[in-house]
């Protein structure tokens, strides 16, 4: 879908913490955020093939975010229980679970829903992800309802101590929610204060509801500035800059023990899902691409071997998604596995 005519104005005092020539991170932490990125957009396009050849049912995911969702990855505490980072992500994640070390099959089992897929047993949407281990909490379909959700891990983190904190994502449409909401003022009361990662990727459309038709700011960082939290509005298209201002916002909150609003400007290069076609859109600015020029241009990867890593990562999940299409779907039978009430494979009804 093509942008509307009316365009999100300039943000006054968003400066990306870099300049196109600069390259302050070590070439091996480059060399690692762009291949993860090409994982990431090679996933993601393989589950819109997936989904428009009949082998997948809806898809919706990240493509475009990359240059955020990466370094996201890169910086969280991964582990299991309060001294860990909570994640409490939202479906456009795929590329922070990759930068976490996820395997890529498992979101391919999961888009062909297969009794296999290690985050529902093939009873959710693509992108909808959750390891126990790794403190990632169950990704849901109702937008914006893990704002809510993040305080009461926060809370528990407040009491243990330590520096691990709690992450929350969603998109700039759902700030409308009241979810949303009821994070700014349970993360930020006096003296209460939470240690809140809070973050919006902006992408400037809802679904099909321009950015300017919903929001009333010029920022949804400034949505937090009553409730006298720290906020920054950054770019999101840029991985050095996003890694850099993640790096300062992580170790805010885990020092100061208080929330932190970050609102990342991003692309949406693949549309909201399936539901609005999944076209790669050419007005859109593409984070991948742009990265690419800048580590040619400084001799960190030349754009033969950047070529060479997209046809490497196309065909290994080609192949991932031949070995998935052979697996099993759920039996009937396990249709009440993974609920609170009874018992695996039994009607808690029945008696």
């Amino acid at each position: 879908m093509a942008r509307d005519a009316k365009k999100l104005k300039p943000v006054k005092e968003f400066k990306p913490i870099t300049r196109s020539d600069e390259l302050p991170l070590d070439a091996e932490r480059l060399r690692f955020m762009h291949e993860t990125m090409v994982k990431a957009r090679c996933l993601e396009e393989r589950l819109i093939a997936m989904y428009k050849s009949g082998h997948g049912y809806f898809w919706i995911g990240g493509p475009g975010e990359e240059a955020f969702n990466v370094p996201l990855g890169m910086l969280i505490k991964k582990g299991q229980g309060p001294a860990f980072d909570f994640c409490h992500f939202h479906y456009r994640q795929s590329a922070t679970l990759l930068a976490m070390g996820e395997e890529p099959l498992g979101a391919i089992r999961q888009m062909k829903n297969t009794s296999t897929d290690p985050y529902s047993g093939g009873r959710n949407f693509a992108g909808h992800f959750s390891k126990k281990a790794w403190n990632i909490v169950p990704v849901s379909s109702p937008i914006e309802v893990q704002y809510s959700m993040v305080i009461g891990t926060a809370m528990a983190q407040k009491r243990l101590g330590g520096d691990a904190i709690s992450i929350v994502t969603g998109g700039d449409a759902g700030t409308a929610e009241g979810d949303f909401a009821t994070c700014l003022v349970w993360s930020s009361r006096p003296n209460e204060e939470l240690p809140v990662l809070i973050i919006v990727t902006n992408n400037t459309w809802g679904i099909s509801t321009p950015y300017d038709q919903v929001q009333g700011v010029e920022r949804i960082s400034d949505r937090g500035v009553p409730f006298g939290m720290r906020t920054k509005t950054i770019d999101g298209n840029d991985p050095i800059s996003a890694y850099l201002e993640l790096k300062e916002a992580f170790e805010y909150v885990r020092t100061e023990r208080k929330p932190y609003l970050v609102e990342a400007r991003v692309s949406r290069l693949y549309g909201h899902s399936s539901a609005s076609g999944a076209n790669f859109s050419t007005v859109e600015a593409d984070c991948l691409s742009l990265f690419e020029e800048r580590l040619d241009k400084h001799g960190v990867r030349a754009k033969a071997e950047a070529k060479r890593l997209r046809e490497k990562y196309a065909e290994a999940y080609a192949e991932l998604a031949r070995q998935a299409k052979e697996e099993p779907f759920p039996d009937g039978a396990t249709i009440w596995d993974h609920v609170y009430a009874g018992e695996p494979g039994k009607d808690p009804l029945a008696d």
